[in-house]
């Protein structure tokens, strides 16, 4: 089989589930917890590494139990935020707004015993801010604006001042200019690393909500042209009806019956009168309306096979190369829409290369892959690159481009996707890949229904 060229482009996501906007911020919230989770890691580590440098390295005395005792706080309150975050619960905004009034507390506490507001970690308050100002709503926010001042004030008016000699004028190796100094970095450093992916968070959502817009948008398209063409379809059954009425009385007439040609043109218009009327149920059955036809079960390549027969059949097709790789076939229900959207293929490639097809049909894993080749002129960047969206089509006749865009929104509508490309020996190639698990028959049911029927022909006297 041809390979397609780099050049090549998807619509739709293999068994991907649709997601809604709830879930989307629920998943983002949770990939935001644990940011916050990973930073109270850091902040652990770091806190243990600067108590014992500035206890021991500098001959600071500090309050090691209780500093530490803070620290095991901290430590456990983590470890239930850890649990917390893998019972994918939905993370609201409130849960976000407690652990940042935790950080915050438990960050007060280790200035109170460290000197307070002398102290020059007090300024890691502003990453509580920010983080507030990226993670919580509005309202949260400047209640974090509040708090910290607030606890800020108390550490000026309660908290003893830290044993640490300002020494301002001997600059960096001021003791206390030191502290600033890695007080700044760190807040810089930790500001860079997890703004950054919280703010990769929040892309990622923001691109996944305008995805699902688009794909309301293209579904609400469906609608409405399933609407349209349902209206058509019903409008159409009433002369169509007529028209092989008047045939019929037309073939029964002496001047038609005497005359062969005039008989072979009148059996030719009934042919496609025909045709029109099954297309017309086709449309009708699509959009939920049966016209006395019912679905039928069948099995995957019955399927295929009888498709592609009715296709090859009404098709001005020269050469069309067939080949079904399906091998074990599989139950299934013949479903029009999936019929439809192979003949829309079929008939784009037509359209494009009138001398040659190729259809084929392979069972891949836990998947059916329809493959269509032509040897016509093959797709155009732009068309690749807009691939999937409505009216986008080189024919340049109004409303074209609808084909392939019903086809990815039918193989979207079963979990399955549409590639399109350029074959390197030329022509286009699309391939249709769709989960087994949608379109085929369970056959557990069938086989506990065949022990349920000989159990019950067994106990018959």
């Amino acid at each position: 089989m041809p390979a397609a060229t780099e050049a090549v482009a998807i619509a739709g996501e293999l068994h991907a589930p649709r997601a809604g906007v709830a879930s989307l911020d629920n998943a983002t919230g949770h990939k935001n917890m644990q940011q916050l989770i990973q930073l109270r890691w850091f902040a652990v580590v770091g806190q243990v590494v600067t108590i014992l440098v500035v206890h021991y390295g500098f001959g600071i005395r500090l309050p090691l139990d209780h500093m530490l005792q803070v620290l095991t706080c901290l430590a456990l309150f983590n470890v239930v935020s850890l649990l917390r975050s893998r019972t994918h619960r939905r993370v609201t905004n409130g849960e976000l707004f407690l652990a940042l009034l935790v950080d915050v507390a438990m960050l007060t506490a280790q200035l109170y015993l460290s000197g307070g507001a002398t102290n020059p970690f007090v300024f890691l308050y502003l990453l509580q801010v920010i983080l507030g100002a990226v993670l919580l709503k509005a309202w949260s926010t400047w209640t974090i604006v509040v708090v910290t001042s607030f606890c800020f004030a108390l550490l000026a008016l309660f908290s003893r001042p830290l044993a640490l000699p300002l020494d301002h004028n001997r600059g960096l190796w001021s003791p206390y200019i030191q502290g600033m100094l890695i007080c700044f970095a760190l807040n810089a450093s930790l500001l860079v690393i997890f703004i950054t992916r919280i703010s990769g968070n929040l892309r990622a959502r923001d691109a996944r909500l305008a995805d699902l817009r688009q794909r309301a948008s293209e579904e609400e398209h469906i609608v409405r042209m399933g609407l349209l063409a349902s209206g058509a379809a019903h409008e159409l059954g009433t002369p169509l009806a007529t028209l092989a009425v008047i045939l019929g009385d037309w073939r029964r007439l002496p001047h038609f019956s005497s005359d062969p040609e005039l008989l072979t043109e009148v059996a030719e218009m009934e042919l496609q009168i025909q045709r029109c009327k099954s297309i017309v149920s086709g449309i009708l059955l699509s959009a939920g309306e049966a016209r006395g036809e019912s679905s039928e079960e069948t099995t995957v390549s019955t399927f295929l096979d009888d498709l592609v027969e009715e296709w090859r059949t009404t098709r001005p097709v020269e050469d069309f190369d067939y080949e079904n790789r399906f091998g074990h076939d599989l139950p299934m229900v013949s479903d029009s829409a999936l019929k439809q959207m192979i003949c829309n293929v079929l008939d784009n490639a037509l359209e494009a290369s009138p001398h040659w097809l190729r259809l084929e049909a392979a069972h891949d894993g836990d998947t059916l892959t329809i493959t269509v080749s032509d040897a016509g002129p093959g797709f155009l960047p732009g068309i690749l690159k807009e691939f999937g969206k409505p009216y986008q089509s080189s024919k340049g006749r109004p409303g074209g481009g609808l084909g392939l865009f019903l086809v990815v929104n039918v193989a979207r509508t079963v979990g399955g996707r549409v590639a399109a490309g350029n074959r390197p020996e030329g022509g286009a190639i699309v391939k249709i890949t769709l989960p087994l698990a949608a379109i085929v028959l369970e056959e557990e049911e069938e086989e506990d229904e065949d022990v349920e029927s000989e159990t019950i022909e067994v106990q018959r006297p």
